[in-house]
Order: C-alpha cells, then sequence, then structure tokens
C-alpha cells in the first residue's frame, strides 16, 4: 500500500484519443499511487467529456474507485495535482495532415515529429506547453510533470529550461524495442539488459547482455532477431551491421528518407491524413454511444481503433500500407499490452512514488550522461527512478558513427526552442538548416511561408 493517500493526478489534453487508455493504467495503480482523482482538461470540453464517459465506464468495469471529472481551467486541473501529465497537439490531428502534406509537396518526407512537420509541431507547442508548465509551477510545486507532448525530448527541453518545474519527458519506442529484444531472444525481460543512448526519435541500442553476457554480436547477426526488432520492415540488416548499433525506428526518416517519400507518394496520403480519417469516424461513434448509454459498445469501438492504428504504425512509410488494410490489424486487448503509450507513464508515476529505484529509459537533463552534450541539455536515456533520486546511467562518449547526428540534432532542438520562444523567423531558417532531416538553407523560407499560411495554430513569426 502507497504511503501516499487522497492525491490527484492531472492530464492536460484529457479529450486527446488515449485517454482512456491512460485513465486504465491509473485506475490500475491508484492505490499504489495513493491517486482517488483524475482530472481530465482540454481547450475542446465537449472531447475531454465524451473521453472521461468513456473512462468512467472503464473504471466501473474493472471495479475501480478514481474519480474521473472534467477541469474548465488549467487553474482548477493543476492546483493541488501529484503529476500533471501534459499531452497536447497544438492544432489537432488535421495541423498534423496539413504539415506532412507541406513536408511531402517540398521534397521532405512527412512525418510529425521530424523534418519540416517535426520543426512545425515543436514551434507551434513550445509555447502552449511552456505557459501550462508555468500553471503547475505557480499551482503545484512540488508535481511531477511527465510529457507525453511531442517532439517529447525538445519539448521537454523548453519546459526544462525555461520554467523550474519538476518535468520528466516519456516515449514508448526505446521500451517498446527492448521488450521486442526479448521476445526475439526468447527470454524474460528481466534477464535482458539493453544499453541505450541517445535523444527522443534519435536512439540506439549498442550492447545487448543476456543474464550478464554480451550477445551483442549474435544480435548484429541474427537476421530472424533484426526482423522482430521493428513492427514493419524498415532498415536494411548491413545498414546496422555497418554501424554495429541498432537504431530506432524513427532513425528510418534520416537514413531512408527517399523511401519513406516514395512510399508516401505512391500511398498518395500521410500517417496523418490517415489517423484524422480513424479518429473523425472514432470521436462520433463514441459520442454517440456514450450519449446513448452503450459504453460496453464504445469501449469494444474503442479497441478496434487502437488496434487498427497500433497494427498500421509505419507500415505507410516503410512499404506504401494502409490503415485501413485489414491485415495490419491487431488481435489484443490494448489495455493489458505489455508496452505502449500508458504502461510508460504509469512506470515513471510508479517508480516516482517508490522506494525502491526502477530502470526505465526516460527524457532528463543531462548531467554527465553522454560526454558530448551540455550538462543542462535533455537526452534520453536509462535511469534509476524512485521517490528520492533519478539516478542517471553513464554513457561516457557517443559511439563515433553517430557522434555528428546526436550533436546536429540537439542544436536544431536548442535553435527551434529559440524560434519559438521568441518568434524567431532567423532562428526558425537556423533550425531548418541546423537539422539534417532538412538541412538546407534554401526550402526553409518557402516551408515556413505555408507553414504560416496553411498549418492551423503556426505563430507569427518576425
Amino acid at each position: 500500500m502507497s504511503e501516499f493517500t487522497n492525491r490527484k493526478a492531472t492530464l492536460i489534453g484529457g479529450g486527446g484519443v488515449r485517454t482512456p487508455l491512460v485513465i486504465f493504467g491509473i485506475n490500475e495503480s491508484s492505490k499504489r499511487l495513493g491517486l482517488d482523482e483524475l482530472v481530465l482538461y482540454d481547450i475542446d470540453t465537449q472531447r475531454a467529456s465524451v473521453m472521461a464517459g468513456l473512462g468512467k465506464a472503464l473504471v466501473e468495469s474493472e471495479g475501480g474507485s478514481l474519480r474521473i471529472r472534467v477541469a474548465n481551467s488549467v487553474e482548477d486541473a493543476v492546483d493541488g495535482a501529484a503529476f500533471v501529465l501534459n499531452s497536447i497537439r497544438v492544432g489537432g490531428i488535421n495541423g498534423r495532415a496539413i504539415d506532412e502534406r507541406i513536408a511531402i509537396r517540398s521534397g521532405f518526407p512527412g512525418q510529425e515529429t521530424t523534418g519540416p512537420a517535426g520543426i512545425a509541431m515543436a514551434i507551434k507547442t513550445v509555447s502552449a506547453v511552456i505557459a501550462y508548465a508555468r500553471e503547475v509551477e505557480r499551482l503545484s510545486p512540488n508535481a511531477w510533470l511527465i510529457n507525453f507532448t511531442n517532439p517529447a525530448g525538445l519539448i521537454t527541453q523548453a519546459i526544462s529550461h525555461h520554467t523550474g518545474v519538476n518535468v520528466i519527458g516519456i516515449c514508448d519506442t526505446p521500451t517498446e524495442m527492448f521488450h521486442r529484444m526479448a521476445v526475439a531472444l526468447k527470454a524474460e525481460l528481466k534477464d535482458v539488459h539493453c544499453e541505450y543512448v541517445g535523444l527522443n526519435h534519435l536512439g540506439w541500442v549498442r550492447r545487448v547482455l543476456l543474464k550478464g553476457e554480451d550477445v551483442t554480436e549474435r544480435v548484429l547477426n541474427d537476421d530472424r532477431i533484426l526482423e522482430s526488432l521493428y513492427q514493419a520492415e524498415l532498415f536494411d540488416f548491413d545498414l546496422i551491421r555497418s554501424l554495429s548499433l541498432i537504431p530506432t525506428e524513427y532513425l528510418f526518416f534520416y537514413y531512408s528518407r527517399r523511401k519513406a517519400l516514395a512510399n508516401q507518394q505512391t500511398a498518395g496520403t500521410t500517417r496523418g491524413e490517415e489517423i484524422s480519417a480513424l479518429n473523425d469516424t472514432l470521436l462520433k461513434s463514441l459520442t454517440d454511444a456514450v450519449e446513448a448509454g452503450r459504453t460496453s459498445q464504445a469501449l469494444e469501438t474503442y479497441k478496434d481503433y487502437l488496434n487498427r492504428r497500433s497494427g498500421s504504425y509505419m507500415q505507410l512509410e516503410a512499404a506504401a500500407g494502409s490503415a485501413f488494410n485489414s491485415s495490419h490489424v491487431l488481435d489484443e486487448d490494448p489495455f493489458r499490452t505489455a508496452t505502449g503509450y500508458h504502461r510508460i507513464a504509469l512506470d515513471v508515476m510508479n517508480a516516482l512514488s517508490s522506494e525502491q529505484p526502477s530502470r526505465i529509459v526516460v527524457n532528463v537533463r543531462n548531467h554527465g550522461s553522454i560526454d558530448e552534450v551540455d550538462w543542462e541539455d535533455v537526452v534520453e536515456t536509462a535511469c534509476a527512478i524512485s521517490c528520492h533520486e533519478i539516478v542517471r546511467e553513464k554513457n561516457g562518449a557517443l559511439p563515433k558513427e553517430v557522434r555528428g547526428l546526436v550533436l546536429a540534432v540537439k542544436a536544431y532542438e536548442q535553435a527551434a526552442i529559440r524560434a519559438a520562444v521568441e518568434g524567431s523567423v532567423l532562428q526558425a531558417r537556423k533550425a531548418m538548416l541546423l537539422y539534417p532531416a532538412i538541412g538546407e538553407w534554401d526550402p526553409s523560407q518557402q516551408l515556413l511561408s505555408e507553414l504560416a499560411t496553411q498549418s492551423p495554430k503556426f505563430p507569427q513569426l518576425h
């Protein structure tokens, strides 16, 4: 039983389609965390109300006692919270689709966290998350702000550098790879140790231990193992072997940019456009079912949505596949999977409430974890997390094969944050120049012009 009682958690962006997953997870761990209330806040209160209705049905079906309510103001939502989960999308999913389409028209892959759409997301989001973080700092100075919002590492750094809030960024990509590695090695997760280094959506496993034995070479030289580490066919195995590093999936948009772009052009759509269509259908179905009291039907509709969305992940970019192809639909209970969006959040919350440390890959200030990265800059690294402290693993020097890429992306993140905070066109163009996923000065002016006129909520730069 937790020593904490009567605590409150808050989800900013509570109208998001993954909110029921978070509700399920928090309800599952509510006694351990000492939480009795989850407050949802979203600028779209109707969507938040629908998600709250579905969440209440989940809690009831699981026999839980977690109270869920929708707040009308961010101040009410965060005041007195022990945990504040931040998961917003400025401009909505339609904005993502537009940003990805602009990227493709300009000759770059359309992906929400990398390339032109990634910098658009960053510039639209930084000021909003800083404002929310300042409210957390003012009203709940001891709270932990757990950042889901993408680009997760960049956004966590913006919060860390511009507020005094306790912030930790999360992403399920490394954890998912660790689980896949254990399955591929036919081992239990506790017996597999993956040394991980990098930034968010720019990370690599550089060493794999099985019960203390180094099996890295075995992994690198076994096509079956390498194939099983990714949901889609992303990397040529000789690419992986040439690096002697195992890249996480988002490196595809650096190592195979032309392939990703060609597949999107062949498919004639983007992931954002497909998700937008899926979300429109989902939200209408959920709203109708929740309002009519058909909560069991709503839950089944929601599970089907998650299985279609998760099963089609990266298929479009890797092979011109589609979320509407039934062959990609998973057949599982998405609430009870070992990994995923809600699991990493709960792992971190439980660790921050426990005397016993847990090893989790998170986004935190470097503090000497990677030699070449500045002390206060945010990296993605394994940490031993407890209620007393966060102890970063010492990674030493970056592998020479990726050192330049990591440092260039970090310089891009710094420039993008400055562009958003200062509203600076020059810094935004500099960010595009420094960013290896773009890396040119000439397209930056036209890209910014199109984003300014077409992308929802893109700020006025000067």
